[in-house]
């Protein structure tokens, strides 16, 4: 018996706007950062340094506009570890995603994320985003100049903020490949997609709904 569905207002338009830009963002800053370590040529090595720059301090300012959001409509809370059901979602995503079986938690508008994803998500936000970030302003601020234009070098060793920065734009990538496969394993391979562009998701109209803001409200 085929179940009916209907939609429910899961992301908001600012959530929907820092999750494509960010995404763009750290993509280009890839893109440049590793063309100024020599793998590829596009831009030009002088370019991709100034881009590179340029979109750092871009994604900087989003973080920061993400943050003030998320402390002030209260949306923190849905990156509140649990260990609820976390064992059970572990298992599908292992086995159970594989044989078609029922996914064991449901997505609301007070519980976007499952028990894996609030985990996965919080160590990006609290780990590797931080990592990568502080890394890379150490980098920059590694040369500045005086009041007379004399390069003044930095005490740290540039080589390990150097392996720090690069490991986490590695790590980055392998959870951006990894987010992007993930978004296929919804009830279609574009559904997921389909509600981080549109905000809303489709439900089977026997799932418990949490009703949240009305659509007039959607921020």
């Amino acid at each position: 018996m085929q179940q009916n569905m209907h939609k429910v207002y899961i992301y908001k338009r600012f959530e929907r706007f820092w999750h494509w830009v960010q995404a763009s963002l750290i993509m280009f800053l890839a893109l440049t950062g590793f063309e100024v370590h020599g793998t590829f040529k596009i831009f030009g090595f002088e370019k991709a340094a100034e881009f590179h720059r340029t979109a750092s301090w871009m994604l900087i300012g989003l973080i920061i506009f993400a943050i003030f959001w998320h402390l002030t409509t209260g949306e923190w809370r849905h990156y509140i570890p649990t260990t609820k059901q976390l064992k059970e979602q572990v298992i599908y995503y292992i086995s159970g995603i594989f044989k078609g079986e029922h996914h064991p938690t449901e997505r609301t508008g007070l519980s976007k994320l499952n028990p894996l994803q609030r985990i996965v998500y919080l160590g990006f936000k609290l780990i590797l985003v931080p990592i990568t970030i502080i890394s890379g302003i150490l980098y920059l601020l590694y040369k500045t100049f005086d009041q007379n234009n004399i390069i003044i070098i930095e005490d740290y060793p540039l080589a390990s903020i150097a392996f720090w920065h690069t490991l986490g734009a590695i790590l980055l990538m392998i959870f951006l490949v990894v987010h992007v496969y993930m978004t296929t394993t919804g009830k279609t391979p574009t559904s997921n997609i389909k509600a981080m562009i549109t905000g809303y998701e489709e439900l089977e109209d026997d799932q418990e709904e949490v009703k949240v803001e009305n659509d007039s409200k959607h921020n």
